[in-house]
């Protein structure tokens, strides 16, 4: 019996000596990205890193494969590894029986308890940024998220100890590296290495975040105290094999890289929330009725999270049509069969859920943002693999439970007290840097004449 043999894999045209595809990456990294699914078809290799195959994976199915049934015998992959090199090793970048023993370690920080107290220190943040807003003043909706989200980091991760200076350099330390991981993962690693201003400031904000975080590390350490945030749970985390406590590097790069990864996220995330709210006034109405019926006058809480069905598809909706990530990778450890081909050890394999998310095959008018296409259970009736808002696999997403109430708890308090209206004809497009967000997003603040006001 003669097998048939597999097509080659078709490689991506326009690549350059040295550059690979890099120039169409840094151009219009998701226009390019979803151009190859329509003209290649399920897998496509292309070249970001000279010398390395790079295999972009466009079916579900083949998606699903990659990250559940290949996952435990997979690397992470060269975007995480080079946020390993950039941030340092944690449960984010690590791969194997490393990424089990870290995952352990933070797991309480994440649980359904620890989750519920954070609520609190949630909404009082949100509601401090709705207070600095004046009707008819126009605000950069997305750098007031990534202020919001920063401000939420402080609280439950340092709970709140760090003076005003520190915080605001923090802040700003952060945004350069949030900015400058998603550069440096599309360019060779020869470019990083070159005496250029943005590599300079890159570096530098990258060691003051982790002095920061050094310093907070010994002001806790020395006050013998447990403040009940995610600082003093990792110091109290022991190593399950060892017993040994985590080091502060380890520490460090713990938080440096979550701040990183959560931060912008849940930025970008509640920022497209926001936005779509303004461009649609009867999804707007329908959150509004439902906070309503549900919340009356009082503040959300967590027990509230799970009882705001339609909000809950809201962001869902927006997890699809406004997904996050744009390049998710994996690496070969061995030959390895991913549906009809052999692939080689070492090939990098990624795939962009942005994306995905947005195929006509797998989801009716890809472009309109339709809460309701969740009704039903419609994620149950999508081909597996297809649907991916936190990943899949032993790799999911850690912070996926701490995100959602994070998201919801935000956007309910935000928008009962205040309406944001864009400008006639004003479109928002998105830009890929280490998440995918609105390149500009400009938005006027409006009161809600029946905002509740909620006791002090």
């Amino acid at each position: 019996m003669t097998v048939a043999t597999p097509p080659p894999i078709p490689r991506a045209a326009g690549s350059l000596p040295l550059l690979g595809h890099a120039i169409q990456l840094m151009r219009d990294n998701l226009g390019f990205i979803a151009s190859l699914r329509e003209t290649y078809g399920p897998v496509v290799e292309i070249t970001l890193q000279p010398g390395t195959r790079t295999l972009i994976v466009q079916d579900p199915a083949l998606i699903r494969t990659m990250l559940v049934d290949l996952g435990p015998s997979l690397d992470k992959g060269r975007f995480f590894e080079k946020m390993g090199q950039l941030l340092g090793d944690s449960v984010v970048t690590a791969a194997g029986q490393e990424h089990v023993r870290k995952r352990r370690q933070l797991q309480p920080a994440f649980t359904h308890t620890e989750i519920a107290r954070y609520v609190d220190i949630m909404r009082d943040e949100a509601e401090a940024v709705v207070s600095r807003w004046r009707p008819g003043e126009a605000v950069d909706v997305r750098e007031a998220m990534v202020e919001l989200s920063l401000d939420m980091l402080a609280k439950t991760v340092f709970s709140g100890s760090l003076d005003k200076e520190t915080f605001l350099r923090l802040r700003s330390d952060l945004s350069v590296v949030m900015n400058g991981v998603g550069a440096r993962v599309m360019l060779p690693d020869w470019a990083e290495r070159l005496p250029l201003p943005f590599n300079r400031r890159f570096n530098e904000a990258r060691d003051a975040v982790r002095a920061t975080i050094h310093e907070a590390l010994g002001a806790l350490r020395a006050s013998g105290h447990d403040t009940g945030d995610m600082l003093s749970m990792l110091l109290r985390a022991r190593d399950e094999e060892t017993g040994a406590p985590l080091t502060d590097e380890q520490i460090c790069s713990e938080i440096l890289t979550l701040a990183v990864a959560g931060t912008e996220t849940t930025a970008s995330v509640l920022s497209w929330v926001l936005y779509e709210l303004a461009r649609d006034p009867a999804v707007e109405a329908r959150v509004q009725a439902e906070l309503a019926d549900v919340l009356g006058e009082r503040p959300v809480t967590f027990d509230d999270v799970m009882r705001l069905p339609y909000l809950n598809r809201v962001i869902t909706e927006t997890l699809r049509l406004h997904h996050t990530g744009w390049l998710v990778t994996r690496r070969t450890v061995t030959d390895t069969r991913l549906g009809e081909w052999t692939v080689p050890a070492g090939t990098e394999l990624a795939y962009c859920q942005h994306a995905l998310h947005r195929d006509p095959e797998l989801f009716a008018d890809p472009l309109d943002f339709d809460p309701d296409r969740w009704l039903d259970d419609a994620q149950a009736r999508l081909p597996a693999g297809a649907f991916l808002p936190f990943g899949a696999g032993r790799h999911k997403c850690i912070g996926d439970r701490f995100a959602l109430t994070e998201l919801i708890t935000a956007i309910a308090t935000i928008t009962r007290e205040v309406r944001f209206t864009l400008a006639p004809g004003q479109t928002v497009e998105p830009v890929a840097r280490a998440t995918v967000r609105p390149r500009t997003l400009l938005m006027t603040v409006g009161p809600r004449s029946t905002s509740p006001k909620f006791p002090g």
